[in-house]
């Protein structure tokens, strides 16, 4: 469509889904915290990001979202309350405890010393690299008009679980209730995690893992993109077990976290469906 020489900018589905998840916490903003007016500006930025990312070569724009991704986990930060009561926290340290210690658990994990510890942790640090190389294995399999579509499903199930970031203030069990229920062998990835956690972590919710649904969410695009190739889909979903795994020996997320996230990250079957 154009106005008077001015042509708008066509925007891809997944595109639009993320602007369309800085505008709902845009609409959620004056509920929260002062200053409603950045999350409306920084809607604002992405559309005209998206835009932009437009006029690029094709494979600048494939990786677009990434970016869009972590600044939406940014946001989520503006959600922080001023202090947490951990009553949900509280109700969900049960379960924790009864798969940790009551169904052995951290036993059978540390069993063999810190080589099943550090392979979990390195798991873990590897998460911020899945849709990269989702993209990576795309492009290998001479997918990439398919790229849009695995966005689609990606961002539905990490963006699904920030948003329900809101509704469920809470702290990781490892802040929430300090020293109990740690790990009881020492991971040297594990002090990558924290580091990283520390400087570029947000405090506003744990609930739902948005580690665990993207990258299920992940997984789920690849077994329907790449379906002669289930081998790569398998994977990333055999992967995303250790991470659920981890999250929850680490103490970085609650039992109840990682199974919220999995439920979030199967919204995107009907997303798979409707962009077939």
């Amino acid at each position: 469509m154009t106005l008077r020489g001015f042509s708008w900018p066509r925007l891809r589905s997944s595109e639009w889904l993320a602007v369309s998840f800085f505008v709902y916490v845009a609409v959620l903003a004056p509920f929260y915290f002062g200053a409603p007016w950045r999350a409306f500006a920084l809607a604002a930025v992405v559309y005209l990001w998206f835009a932009l990312a437009g006029k690029w070569k094709p494979v600048y724009r494939d990786f677009a979202p990434l970016a869009v991704a972590i600044v939406a986990y940014r946001e989520m930060d503006w959600f922080t309350p001023a202090a947490h009561d951990h009553h949900l926290e509280r109700a969900w340290i049960i379960w924790d405890r009864l798969a940790l210690d009551g169904l052995g658990m951290r036993a059978a994990i540390e069993s063999a010393g810190p080589l099943l510890p550090n392979f979990l942790e390195l798991c873990y640090t590897l998460v911020y690299g899945v849709a990269p190389l989702a993209l990576l294995a795309l492009f290998r399999c001479a997918k990439r008009e398919a790229i849009n579509r695995f966005w689609m499903v990606y961002l539905a199930g990490t963006m699904g679980a920030y948003a329900l970031f809101p509704f469920f203030p809470s702290e990781p069990p490892r802040i929430a209730f300090p020293g109990d229920d740690m790990p009881h062998v020492t991971a040297v990835v594990r002090q990558v995690n924290l580091a990283i956690l520390g400087n570029y972590g947000i405090h506003s919710s744990v609930f739902p893992s948005a580690h665990v649904s993207s990258v299920f969410s992940a997984a789920w695009a690849l077994l329907a993109i790449l379906p002669h190739r289930r081998w790569i889909g398998w994977s990333f979903a055999a992967y995303g077990v250790c991470v659920a795994v981890v999250t929850i020996y680490g103490r970085y997320h609650y039992a109840a976290d990682v199974v919220a996230g999995l439920a979030v990250s199967l919204v995107s079957f009907p997303v798979i469906w409707l962009f077939r």
